[in-house]
């Protein structure tokens, strides 16, 4: 398993993780069975929103001698009603008393990450506020209760309203090949490049992103359901995630333990299983002349890595500081092209990397 570090943290989060969502109706010795496989096989990231109230306690079980090891999103607007079953309030006693039983029935006395639910409309955000939600949330981090804020949001507009805040630590966000090429439902919300603007700002602020919808529900799995009439793989979709700036760690939701066997095929999956180049071909009006960071260029016979010096680039000039201290470490920067041609050749988003490296270095240089 691959780990990468919170930016506002010591946290090492395993790229993937595991959400909640879809295991409610598992017997609880199976969604029991299902946590302690995934910690025994290098998961240590859950998110617990829309999994019901069945899901608290058997968690609870499962993560009760890795605590100190395992980190976990708990999502205050999510709550439960009385038949278990999941809903969203922003009723401050409502979310409290929500709360108050989650911490109990997953036999514990924090959270790693408090998350404001949903927060998809700019009405949300007043709602938090007024409602002294936002301000028991910071009375909970200020207690050491919660260990990191963030929230959930499918609203790139929305989403930097609460960047702007500077106290979020997280966001969690819908990222997939539909939504951000624009071929997606109505949670794609953002055109391409509103998009990839708000997850190369969160790495330039050093705010984390944990993904959810990786698969599109599941509808980029089948040809018949894709919105680009073509499936793809699992571990094309999650890498696809993991190479957005920002990205901590991909949430996809099981449903048992064959599901959750299917997901842990990604860590020893080959280069050549997870490359999802061929989306270029999907929505060529959409993607074609922008480097995605796919690296189906490689191998570069200068040994540049061109997917990470152009997200560097990209970075820097969204404003990262410490994007052109990322690229001064690279061992082979991009002046080191040889101009061969390899890369235009292979890109199949049609990029002229000859070209664009010897923009960078110029770029760098200054």
């Amino acid at each position: 398993m691959e780990y990468r570090k919170l930016p506002h943290g010591n946290e090492r989060i395993g790229v993937l993780g595991l959400g909640m969502g879809g295991i409610q109706n598992t017997k609880p010795e199976e969604i029991q069975a299902v946590i302690e496989k995934a910690i025994e096989n290098g998961i240590n990231f859950f998110d617990l929103c829309a999994g019901g109230k069945s899901v608290y306690e058997p968690f609870g079980r499962a993560i009760a001698k890795n605590r100190e090891k395992v980190y976990f999103q708990l999502h205050f607007g999510a709550i439960y009603k009385e038949n278990g079953e999941y809903g969203w309030s922003r009723d401050l006693k409502t979310i409290k008393d929500t709360f108050e039983w989650e911490l109990k029935a997953l036999n514990t006395d924090y959270v790693d990450f408090g998350f404001l639910h949903c927060v998809d409309e700019e009405s949300d955000i007043e709602d938090i506020k007024r409602n002294k939600i936002l301000d028991y949330v910071k009375s909970l981090k200020e207690k050491g209760i919660v260990k990191h804020i963030g929230f959930s949001s499918h609203t790139p507009s929305v989403a930097h309203k609460l960047l702007d805040t500077g106290i979020m630590d997280m966001m969690m966000f819908s990222i997939n090949p539909a939504y951000d090429l624009e071929c997606g439902d109505e949670y794609g919300i953002g055109t391409t490049n509103e998009r990839a603007e708000l997850f190369r700002r969160c790495e330039k602020d050093g705010v984390g992103i944990s993904v959810m919808k990786p698969f599109h529900g599941g509808q980029l799995l089948q040809d018949n359901t894709s919105p680009f009439r073509k499936a793809l793989t699992k571990n094309q979709c999650i890498k696809y995630c993991l190479d957005r700036p920002a990205v901590l760690s991909v949430v996809p939701g099981v449903r048992n333990l064959k599901d959750l066997d299917e997901l842990l095929a990604y860590p020893s999956s080959t280069q050549e299983e997870r490359d999802y180049s061929v989306i270029a071909s999907f929505t060529p009006d959409k993607a074609l002349g922008h480097c995605v960071y796919c690296n189906h260029c490689q191998p570069c016979p200068a040994g540049i890595d061109i997917g990470i010096v152009n997200k560097y680039y990209d970075l820097s000039l969204a404003g990262d500081k410490m994007a052109h201290d990322h690229y001064d470490k690279l061992k082979v920067k991009a002046g080191a092209c040889l101009k061969c041609g390899h890369c235009n050749r292979r890109c199949p988003f049609k990029v002229d990397q000859q070209n664009k490296m010897q923009k960078i270095a110029k770029y760098f240089s200054k």
